[in-house]
């Protein structure tokens, strides 16, 4: 239950007017699935387009690189496709 007295609340980080970068930042992808999981059944639920240092990406072509067949968790599945993607910053649209 909300409290009468609270005011509407700010964004705690200002939003920018950068330029748009495409595909969905991983961890969103992670959050819309339940664990444990089967590398499968990720690909029959999501064909998501991933944001990576070097551009967008299909979450099956990274999948596809990825050994583990089953995910005990969203960690060990952010881990093993973050070990895929490689380390780096996500380039905006434009660059």
């Amino acid at each position: 239950m909300a409290d009468d007295n609270e005011e509407e609340a700010e964004p705690a980080v200002e939003l920018g007017e950068g330029e748009p970068v495409e595909g969905a930042p991983l961890v969103r992808v992670a959050s819309r699935l339940h664990w444990p999981i089967q590398k499968s059944e990720i690909l029959r639920k999501e064909d998501a387009t991933v944001r990576t240092p070097d551009g967008p990406r299909e979450l099956a072509d990274l999948l596809e690189q990825v050994d583990e067949t089953y995910f005990q968790s969203r960690q060990e599945f952010l881990e093993l496709v973050r070990d895929v993607i490689g380390p780096g910053a996500v380039p905006t649209a434009d660059e």
